[in-house]
């Protein structure tokens, strides 16, 4: 009997194994102008204002695929298509070699590439590789009552900042993860709940609108940002707004997971997110064929690294756990941790020190990875039954307690561009000047952060200056000692004139109640000189 059963198993595997995973990349998108000449049937109108404010122009990635290339290849029978990148202009799709291989016949097939990178055309050389398995779910003054939590928080001087009621409002955080059961129930996450503050999410894994679902790892991580119970655990970003999405599937491990979060992060750019916080890492799978190597590990060979590379082009941060792999012989990054663009996050315990569990860089091309570090040595975390605990470590929350942080520093400084804001979170940490492989750059600052942003926004007695900036309903103009009067237009993120007027020294304030919230352009001339900037109105 034991062997019939063995025969079954042995069957069943290679039954799996016969089909593979791929992507189909198309050559074209035929109605991009359309999309062009009308940019909201593509992205929010947050998602515009995201872009205008960092000076980033749409491009060819915003355009989404085109649906008859799409149905062609769904009605081809022994393919199933996956998932979908509008940025990668591909499909996820599963079936046979054989099946896969024709379609590179297609007239709008650009190319086909294989997870199983051996069987491509002009594949790379098999590297060695080391099979190690890994926890791929890197398990007004305010004060707050931080609790047992504050020592997770205070390492990062964030309490200074929400000290100076920058605590995240205005900032969308999206959560990738594999799971987020009682988030809708327990208790910590009542103030989020009661405050709209959970804007929706999806669960890609099941295509499935419920995202209180999967595996838990996603609510304890939910729980390091937006958790809140007086006096035991509050979040490093208590007022930001939240979207929860599962693209991680908890039973396996396959590359269709790469391709849900890259689905995932495209949802994101579309609804105007700021942040992406990711503690998902990914080495190997089950089928051994897909597995990634060291020498893969170099920002520019994982889909979803290269994924994370996109997503910061459009204007948002991806912060993302280093990984639990530091004690293994496999004691490196995982992907997408080695995207160039990451702000990849390692482990200390709650003495500042290296925790042990916690992966170690460089990158394979020698980039400092990890970029800085947070306690994920027994952090305070929420489980899904309400409790406070200490129980759980990982980088899986160091990564989001920075990534809260980063919402709270962000609020500080709303017209700092994504890289502009990753910077001085990086400068300020605390072994900027010598990095290691341990700690990267060391323990950020976000005090020192901000006072170092601060310290550089010097006004010339020649300019105007608008504040205050972002706005409420009205603002003041501060104008240079030359100039009595000038001539002001602000234009919408789409280009349109919505105030043209002229102003005058003797202006004390200019009020705009009437302009909906939003980024706004503005110019402002006089005889000899112009100046042009950006406005937000809250």
């Amino acid at each position: 009997m034991k062997k019939i059963i063995l025969i079954i198993v042995l069957v069943f595997n290679l039954s799996a194994f016969s089909q593979e995973d791929a992507w189909v990349y198309f050559n074209a998108k035929p109605d991009a102008q359309t999309y062009f000449d009308n940019p909201l049937l593509m992205l929010s109108q947050r998602s515009l204002d995201r872009r205008t404010l960092q000076n980033i122009s749409l491009d060819y990635k915003d355009i989404p695929m085109y649906q008859p290339y799409i149905d062609q290849i769904a009605a081809i029978s022994g393919i199933t298509i996956k998932a979908k990148s509008k940025w990668f202009n591909a499909l996820h799709i599963r079936g046979t070699q054989a099946d896969i291989q024709a379609l590179s016949t297609l007239s709008f097939v650009d190319h086909l590439d294989f997870a199983n990178r051996n069987l491509n055309v002009a594949g790379k050389t098999v590297l060695l590789k080391t099979i190690i398995p890994v926890n791929k779910a890197m398990e007004k003054a305010v004060v707050f009552n931080y609790g047992n939590s504050d020592n997770q928080i205070q390492m990062l001087n964030g309490h200074l900042l929400h000290q100076q009621d920058y605590t995240g409002s205005g900032k969308i955080i999206a959560v990738m993860d594999g799971g987020f059961p009682g988030v809708d129930v327990a208790a910590p996450f009542s103030r989020i709940r009661d405050n709209n503050q959970i804007l929706g999410g999806y669960d890609y894994v099941s295509r499935n609108p419920n995202f209180y679902s999967g595996i838990s790892h996603g609510t304890m991580v939910l729980s390091t940002m937006g958790g809140f119970v007086d006096g035991q655990l509050v979040g490093t970003a208590p007022d930001a707004s939240y979207y929860l999405f599962i693209t991680e599937d908890g039973a396996t491990e396959t590359p269709l997971e790469l391709s849900l979060w890259v689905e995932a992060a495209e949802e994101a750019d579309k609804l105007g997110v700021d942040i992406i916080t990711t503690s998902l890492g990914y080495t190997t799978f089950d089928n051994p064929n897909y597995d990634f190597t060291y020498a893969d590990m170099n920002g520019t060979t994982s889909y979803i690294s290269k994924g994370v590379d996109i997503a910061f082009s459009r204007g948002m941060i991806c912060v993302v756990s280093a990984g639990n792999s530091g004690s293994s012989s496999w004691h490196y990054i995982s992907s997408p941790a080695d995207a160039v663009n990451a702000l990849a996050i390692g482990a200390v315990n709650a003495s500042g020190n290296y925790a042990s569990f916690s992966s170690q860089g460089p990158s394979f091309d020698q980039r400092v990875k990890p970029d800085v570090v947070a306690q994920g040595a027994n952090p305070y975390v929420a489980t899904t039954s309400g409790s406070i605990t200490n129980g759980a470590s990982g980088t899986s929350f160091s990564g989001p307690i920075i990534a809260g942080m980063v919402a709270s520093f962000w609020q500080a400084l709303p017209t700092k561009t994504n890289a502009e804001i990753m910077q001085l979170i990086i400068e300020s940490a605390s072994i900027y000047a010598n990095p290691t492989v341990e700690l990267g750059y060391g323990i950020p600052d976000f005090s020192l952060a901000l006072s170092n942003a601060l310290t550089v926004q010097n006004f010339s007695k020649n300019q105007f200056l608008i504040y205050p900036n972002p706005f409420q309903n009205a603002v003041s103009i501060s104008f240079p000692n030359d100039v009595e009067n000038a001539n002001l237009v602000l234009y919408s993120s789409l280009g349109q004139i919505v105030l043209q007027k002229t102003v005058s020294r003797k202006d004390i304030e200019l009020t705009l109640n009437n302009l909906s919230s939003g980024i706004y352009l503005y110019q402002i001339q006089t005889k000899n000189n112009s100046q042009t900037g950006k406005l937000i109105k809250q």
